[in-house]
């Protein structure tokens, strides 16, 4: 069989989707039991023409694949694709090298190196750092936290690699009570456990202050701790005052690790980067591509200033393996010993966009989150409840019954939000933020201009209307 003929019909196929995503719905426009039938294929005795395959598979998928490509998705924190992206993408599938050694795939993994490099200049991190590109900023996480693991246990003359957790201090995590989900998932796979993250109620600014800080660290002076300080609240883009809390806590013998999903990429714009000060001075950070920086899912970044104890939560050797004594291996960095070169989709996206791209991909979506959440909460019967400070704001609408209680505005606002969603004409998704139901709107695609944005402020009015 000859791929020509099957990747030119997918290549059609892609293209007819591309230049559809501004005529085309941005919400899903079937259900999932239309879905379920027409995917369900019984499972043949015989295989079928490789194009055939493709064909129908474009077709049954027709209305059950979101427009998140297109620059009128503002739900959660979802990117595009810059086209150097997306190629490349297809490249890392076509090249299929396994990126865990050199030996395996030695352009690859001089390729990660590069991307490494790249980033820390980017995010304005330190250059001795090591790093890893894994699948998201939640694998981010487990690897910043391993290697923080291993330091903190250390100093308890624990090894925790060789012995396990069976026995170990236990360790505490500080973090604000706004943290994001990915944390829970993080320590329960670490075997730390829910029950040792401690969190800290937030001010009025949505961070901590140095007071609860203190506190906290001295509630748990003399115990392995780590301090997790956020770059971007998920509901606000609200940033720690790192270049305060960052010493404090290193002052009680604590490391920091900074979760910085789409917030970090801040530092790479010269408007915002103020936002991220002292952020160098922590001990690990984690960092989604597939967010702000629109490379193909799945792309995530986890950076450690303690390389020793970063390999060694990470590595192994085998005889039947080909390590190599000069150049990096990948599989000494990350959890997963099989993955796909994603540096190759991240090393494309920034050469195409290069310093000064990032900075005006990030600057101009925050401009566009800003003009959403100020226009949309200035519409009769719609309040601005965050106004952004970055790509992040919410808003929340208000039912107009006689005496409305909160509850009443919350089924309001998800209302509104779903019949947006229906329209077609943009999305956003909802969240519960300070005990009251609001719609997020996330700016986070290169594509996302002007009429997007005028398109969706209309999806709302007109939802309103309806109300």
């Amino acid at each position: 069989m000859t791929y020509r003929r099957l990747l030119e019909a997918t290549l059609a196929h892609a293209l007819s989707y591309i230049e559809s995503l501004d005529k085309a719905p941005v919400s899903a426009t079937t259900n999932l039991t239309d879905l379920r039938q027409r995917l369900g294929h019984p499972l043949a005795d015989k295989g079928m023409d490789a194009t055939q395959v493709i064909d129908e598979l474009v077709a049954d998928v027709q209305g059950g694949v979101l427009g998140t490509s297109g620059g009128r998705f503002f739900g959660w924190v979802v990117g595009g694709s810059v086209p150097a992206a997306l190629a490349a993408d297809w490249l890392t599938s076509t090249w299929d090298q396994p990126a865990a050694l050199f030996a395996s795939g030695p352009a690859i993994a001089v390729i990660e190196e590069v991307c490494g490099q790249w980033l820390k200049e980017l995010l304005g991190l330190p250059r001795q750092a090591s790093f890893a590109l894994v699948t998201g900023c939640s694998m981010a996480h487990v690897t910043c936290l391993a290697a923080a693991r291993n330091a903190m246990l250390a100093k308890h003359s624990w090894d925790v690699e060789r012995k396990g957790l069976t026995g170990a201090p236990p360790i505490c995590i500080l973090s604000n009570n706004q943290r994001h989900g990915s944390i829970a998932r993080t320590v329960r796979l670490l075997g730390i456990g829910n029950d040792n993250v401690v969190d800290l109620p937030v001010n009025e600014q949505g961070h901590l202050d140095s007071a609860a800080l203190r506190r906290g660290l001295q509630d748990h002076a003399g115990q392995p701790t780590i301090v997790l300080l956020q770059a971007g609240d998920i509901n606000t883009g609200v940033f720690e005052p790192f270049e305060e809390f960052i010493p404090i806590a290193h002052e009680h013998g604590a490391w920091v690790h900074i979760d910085g999903a789409f917030g970090l990429w801040a530092a790479a714009s010269p408007k915002y980067k103020h936002l991220l000060k002292g952020v160098e001075q922590a001990d690990s950070w984690a960092v989604d591509g597939h967010k702000w920086l629109n490379v193909p899912y799945d792309c995530g970044y986890a950076f450690v200033t303690d390389s020793r104890a970063h390999q060694a939560a990470m590595s192994h050797r085998a005889s039947y393996l080909t390590h190599d004594a000069v150049a990096r291996d990948q599989m000494d960095w990350t959890p997963e010993w099989s993955h796909r070169g994603r540096g190759i989709a991240t090393y494309a996206a920034i050469r195409q966009l290069g310093k000064q791209g990032v900075a005006e991909l990030i600057e101009r979506t925050c401009q566009y989150t800003h003009c959403l959440v100020t226009r949309i909460g200035a519409l009769p019967g719609a309040e601005v409840m965050w106004e952004p400070q970055i790509n992040q704001g919410l808003v929340r609408f208000l039912s107009a019954k006689p005496k409305a209680t909160d509850a009443d505005h919350d089924r309001h606002t998800d209302s509104v939000i779903a019949d947006v969603v229906e329209s077609g004409e943009a999305f956003f998704s909802g969240t519960t933020w300070r005990g009251k139901r609001c719609m997020r709107v996330s700016v986070c695609n290169w594509q996302t201009n002007d009429m997007d944005v005028e398109r969706a402020i209309n999806a709302v009015q007109l939802a309103l209307a309806k109300q």
